[in-house]
Parts: C-alpha cells; structure tokens; sequence
C-alpha cells in the first residue's frame, strides 16, 4: 500500500473528519455549559488552582477572555459528544481536565499529574497492521522481551494512583486490550473512576462475556479500529484480521448495548487510519453508522519502523511531553508510544510515583531539549514527526 509522505504530525487533533449522529449537539452543549457556569456550587468541590483553570475555560468557550494571543480552548466535535455524556455535576472538572489537555501542551505546562494516561494492558497484538509497529519483528519477537500482559495487580496499582488526579486515560498501546487474560477483571476495577476512560479494540476479540464486562466498566469510550468497509482492503490493511467476524462481534455488542444497558452514556466510535485514497468515509459511514455513535478517520502517522527513519527537520516540540505518559505491560513509564523500544523510558510505575515520574529530572531533561530545538539531538525524536 502506497502511504503519505512524512509531514509533522499533531497527534491531539488527528481526525481528518468525525461524523456523529446527533444535529445540534453542540447547542445544547453550549446551553448546558451555561446553565452549569451559573451553579457556583458544582465549581465550589474545585481546588483554588483548578477553579482558575475552569473559568479560563469558561471565557474561552464563550469569547469572553482578555489575554491577547496565544491557545484558546474549543469545543470540537468529540469534546461536544463528550460533554453531552456527562452529568452537569461532572461538567465543571471535565472542563478543567480538558482545557489541561488541550491548552497545557500549547503553553508548555506541567503541573502535578499528566493530563492523560495510557495504560498497557498487552504489548501484545492479533493483527499486523501495515501502518503498525507490530510489524517490527525486532520489537515483536519474543526474545526481545518487549512482548507481554500486564498482571492485574499491576493495573490496580496505576489505576489507584490515578483516581482522583487524572481523569482522562485510555487502555490501549502497542497491543490490543482484549488480549490480555486478566482484562475482565481490570475493566471491573475502573468502575465508576474516571471522567473519560477510552478503550481501543481491533473487535477481533469482542465475545458476549468481554461485550459485557466493558458495558459495566468505567468505560467512556469505546474506540473499534477499522480502516475500511470492504474485502479486499480491510485485510490488506489489518493484515490477520476478517472483517466479517469484526462485523459480527460489533453487531453482537450494539445489541447487548441496546438491550441490556440503554442510558450507560458510552460513545463508541469507528475510527480507521487513513493510509490513502483507496479509503472512503462515505462507504465506512454507510457500513458502521448503523453500528456506532461517531465514524471517523485519523492521519497516518509513520511510526511503524520510527528507528529506521531519516532524521528530519522538524525542531517544533512534542506537545505528548506534555500531553501524555504511557505505563507498558511491565509497569515502565514512557513519555510516547513512537518510541515503542523504550529507548526514552523515566523508569516504572513499581519505583515511584505517577506524579514523580511525570516531573522526574529525565521527564524534564526530554522537555528542555525539544524546548531549546535541540530535538535533532535526541533519538528518536529526530526521527519522528509528532509535534
């Protein structure tokens, strides 16, 4: 398959379009956020630090902010979705752990916990996506040691450290989820902790038992990974997989959803790769619309051989560094996945703290050079695009 040539990539807004079902989200997003800013009390639970953040947030949405220049937050499409899923009690820190993920990479700000986290539960995958790192047979052998599932002890760790601090996560990485053979207790152990957890699945895996163990999780939103709407391509694309048994497992679970657990709230959503012109959002609208809450597309971005790459010229910052930690299988902390070896890894959730790792000395060494355009001295990042 013929891919885009490299360009910077800016991983937060990477949807080249989303689709969702409901007209005039957005209105009635405005009109709850309006209703809520005009509730001293659900802003009052906020500490002083994040109640500045919140009316910040506030003046931005509704045009109303005095700082001349610089990052202004927004409701996009996703963020409008989300907003609508919540309860106007939430609303308040929702806003608050939004504007910190969107606007803190642009200002270059660190505060005491990472804004998102991704957590690992296997390094390990079904498929061999042409787009994918998974294609990297020095990462994916064995004996590299790079492969493996996180045990649920692990996750109960993290998961604790997290609550209360951070409340945007995803359970996805190198590998798929549903491989790991202690993911129906984790996603249990998430119930009723986060604002936001997304889960990213190929579906391959999604049986009546997973279907419902993630329908009675902290589960916000459920991402199915798929880059077509037809044979050949879908399997020229995630190479291993079958669309048909995909389709089916996705059939299964909007049919328990619909029938078993109406009102949760969850988002789920398509969301494919987009590698060229041979994929079309009509023809994946059509087969999944049906099926989801949102179809959508992201920007491919050349991660699947990062260490082969040229070095480029590319001296911009990596807003993930201060966007984004990952915590792999094995409990080690990363600050990306293009780096999928670990090469920049600060040390491991066993050692220390979230917080301590996330302003560690090696966290901010890492920040300082890509802050000084020193990027180009520092591998990987010299040869990877995300900015």
């Amino acid at each position: 398959m013929d891919k885009p040539a490299r360009k910077a990539y800016r991983k937060h807004n990477s949807f080249v379009e989303l689709r969702h079902k409901h007209a005039g989200a957005e209105q009635t997003a405005r009109a709850r956020i309006g209703a809520v800013r005009s509730r001293s009390d659900l802003a009052a639970v906020l500490s002083a630090a994040h109640r500045a953040i919140y009316t910040q947030a506030m003046a931005d949405i509704f045009g109303e902010s005095t700082t001349a220049g610089g990052p202004r937050f927004a409701l996009s499409p996703n963020v409008i979705e989300e907003i609508n899923a919540i309860t106007d009690e939430a609303l308040p820190r929702y806003l608050v752990h939004r504007y910190r993920y969107e606007i803190f990479p642009q200002k270059y700000i660190v505060d005491d916990f990472p804004p998102y986290l991704q957590i690992e539960p296997s390094s390990v995958c079904n498929y061999r996506c042409v787009f994918c790192f998974e294609t990297d047979k020095t990462f994916t052998r064995k004996s590299a040691g790079f492969m493996g599932h996180m045990k649920l002890d692990t996750f109960k760790r993290v998961v604790d450290a997290a609550d209360g601090r951070v409340e945007f996560l995803s359970l996805a990485s190198r590998g798929e989820p549903l491989l790991c053979p202690d993911i129906v207790p984790m996603l249990a152990y998430t119930r009723g902790k986060f604002l936001n957890l997304k889960l990213n699945t190929n579906a391959s895996l999604l049986d009546e038992e997973k279907c419902h163990a993630i329908l009675q999780s902290g589960v916000k939103t459920l991402v199915f990974s798929a880059d077509a709407a037809a044979e050949p391509l879908y399997s020229q694309l995630r190479v291993g997989g079958k669309l048909d048994k995909v389709l089916a497992n996705i059939e299964r679970f909007q049919k328990i959803r619909a029938t078993q657990y109406a009102g949760t709230g969850l988002i789920t959503r398509v969301s494919g790769v987009k590698v060229n012109d041979t994929q079309n959002l009509d023809s994946m609208q059509r087969l999944w619309g049906g099926l989801a809450d949102q179809v959508a597309f992201v920007e491919y971005n050349p991660w699947e051989n990062t260490y082969q790459q040229p070095i480029n010229d590319i001296a911009a910052p990596c807003s993930d560094l201060w966007r984004r930690m990952f915590v792999w299988w094995d409990g080690k902390v990363n600050p990306c996945d293009t780096d999928y070896k670990s090469t920049l890894s600060v040390g491991s959730i066993g050692d220390c703290g979230l917080g301590e790792l996330w302003t560690s000395e090696a966290y901010e060494r890492l920040r300082r050079n890509h802050l000084e355009r020193r990027r180009r001295d520092q591998s990987p990042c010299n040869r990877c695009t995300v900015v």
